[in-house]
């Protein structure tokens, strides 16, 4: 009963202590096609079930290379993981259009200020940890920054006139302590899996990342990739089969 009094407004809560305009969010993810992610000793894999919206248009790209060591793939509002992906540096430097054309790849550049710096990758779990607010002027040094967002995320939480980003992240990297699989939400929250799917029907591929998790740290990359394959095709409507057109598979750890 409550639910129309309170969810125009992402900054206030429901008597029930909900906030709508976040759960929401978490449903335009639901909505995106399926990304699964899962890690074995060695290496960790992501495979995304691409879209086209007809015969005559392409598949829309669901993976993006952030470093050497470290990709995404996105489910939801792909216009959504791009303002995530692209992050004004100075917002208040410039103003005006100067300001608009201000932006670029944060998270890349970065992980490049790590290597041009310290001379090695960017650790995975810092660069999952939180992101550097984009709202301020001050430009962090590498050490400050992590990919996924939360702390971008959770200031669309908390801020009037603002909405939360409407797409889930997988992320997977290596480093010293090995392969990671990532998960960030439109909540502003990440979480370290062995394995993990998003997007529609992803409880199917849930459903079999749970029966045969415990396999995957002994696998090698081609029964790895297998598993991942086999929790995607859970996730196609009936008449509907994986091809080399609509399906995306992203690697990394040894020789990678």
């Amino acid at each position: 009963m409550f639910r129309n009094t309170y969810d125009s407004d992402n900054t206030v809560f429901s008597p029930q202590g909900r906030l709508h305009q976040v759960e929401y969010a978490l449903e335009a993810v639901k909505q995106g096609s399926a990304v699964v992610g899962l890690k074995s000793k060695t290496h960790a894999v992501l495979l995304a079930l691409k879209r086209s919206t007809g015969e005559l248009a392409s598949y829309q790209q669901k993976m993006f290379r952030i470093d050497d060591h470290v990709g995404i793939g996105i489910a939801g509002l792909t216009s959504d993981a791009r303002v995530l992906r692209f992050v004004e540096l100075h917002p208040y430097s410039r103003s005006g259009n100067d300001q608009l054309g201000a932006s670029s790849n944060f998270m890349r550049q970065q992980a490049m200020g790590s290597r041009m710096i310290f001379n090695r990758p960017i650790p995975v779990n810092r660069l999952v940890s939180s992101i550097a607010d984009s709202t301020s002027p001050v430009s962090y040094p590498p050490s400050q920054l992590v990919i996924v967002f939360p702390e971008e995320a959770q200031i669309n939480t908390q801020e009037y006139g603002r909405r939360p980003y409407g797409v889930g992240f997988l992320v997977i990297g290596q480093d010293h302590s090995g392969p990671h699989l990532y998960e960030f939400s439109p909540s502003g929250t990440s979480y370290e899996y062995y394995a993990m799917s998003i997007g529609a029907r992803s409880q199917s591929a849930k459903t079999y990342l749970e029966k045969h998790y415990e396999e995957f740290e002994d696998c090698d990359l081609e029964e790895l990739i297998n598993h991942g394959l086999h929790a995607l095709r859970e996730t196609l409507q009936q008449d509907k089969e994986l091809t080399n057109l609509n399906t995306s598979i992203g690697i990394t750890g040894e020789w990678y």
